[in-house]
């Protein structure tokens, strides 16, 4: 599996259920990076897209505690369990994490890929990403030119997990 997330230099990637920034770059290479794709999120992300809709052109899934959720164009698990279930009926190349907090902290150990869009500057913020540049177990294997969006600089990198074993 890989997961995708925008990060800021403290590794912080939301604040108050949404976005610390809206760059449109990276909201481009979200959506073409993921765009026919399969995508796992928690039930929280899924509220916070517009209309709190599954996102268009891709298979998603959604982890929901609550057993009594669900949603209209979405699959929902109640469990990581059975979302890794769930994503053992798609290539793992073609399944994305795209968060919150949790999930992605859980679903990390399954993930060989990372795609990180890390901008240079710190945000007030109350959800964080693990910090891939302190885990010996992953380590940077691209990273684009610096990007600007209006004074703020950031980078598109990818991460890979050392010694990886198909998860």
């Amino acid at each position: 599996m890989n997961l995708i997330v925008a990060v800021d230099k403290n590794w912080a990637i939301g604040y108050k259920g949404k976005l610390l920034i809206s760059i449109p770059e990276d909201m481009k290479f979200f959506r073409e990076t993921t765009t026919g794709h399969t995508v796992v999120m928690g039930k929280n992300t899924l509220l916070s897209f517009p209309n709190s809709k599954p996102l268009k052109n891709r298979n998603n899934i959604v982890i929901a505690l609550e057993k009594d959720f669900t949603v209209e164009g979405a699959t929902t698990v109640y469990s990581i369990e059975e979302a890794l279930e769930e994503v053992k009926k798609y290539d793992s190349d073609d399944v994305y994490v795209i968060g919150g907090g949790s999930i992605y902290k859980q679903l990390l150990p399954y993930c060989d890929k990372a795609y990180i869009t890390y901008i240079d500057h710190s945000y007030s913020a109350d959800t964080f990403f693990p910090n891939l540049d302190e885990d010996d177990e992953w380590e940077i294997t691209s990273e684009s030119e610096e990007q600007t969006y209006f004074d703020i600089e950031y980078f598109f990198r990818t991460y890979e997990r050392k010694n990886t074993t198909k998860s």
